[in-house]
């Protein structure tokens, strides 16, 4: 990857899904907008906030998506990612998503 760029595989739970009642939402159904998680595995040279093996928030429809052997997967600036899910506490609280 090239200067502040992230590659992501997008997690796999994009299924049918549940709601708090208990109802069966297709995977097809039209929803709001959502932010979806992945796993970052590639960075460039200039991103400073995010490792390889970090789990991230992104919104996928302003994302590019390209296929790699069969696979797909998203690339996006860094400034693009909304939160990021880790254990490293070297910086802040210690308190992530």
């Amino acid at each position: 990857m090239l200067h502040d760029r992230v590659l992501v595989r997008m997690s796999g739970d994009d299924g049918e899904r549940r709601s708090s009642g208990g109802i069966v939402i297709p995977a097809t159904a039209q929803v709001a907008r959502r932010l979806n998680w992945g796993d970052v595995l590639g960075v460039g040279n200039n991103v400073r906030n995010v490792k390889v093996g970090d789990r991230v928030l992104f919104n996928p429809e302003e994302q590019h998506e390209v296929e790699i052997q069969g696979e797909a997967y998203l690339v996006m600036r860094e400034r693009d990612i909304h939160a990021m899910a880790s254990e490293r506490t070297e910086h802040g609280t210690g308190l992530y998503l």
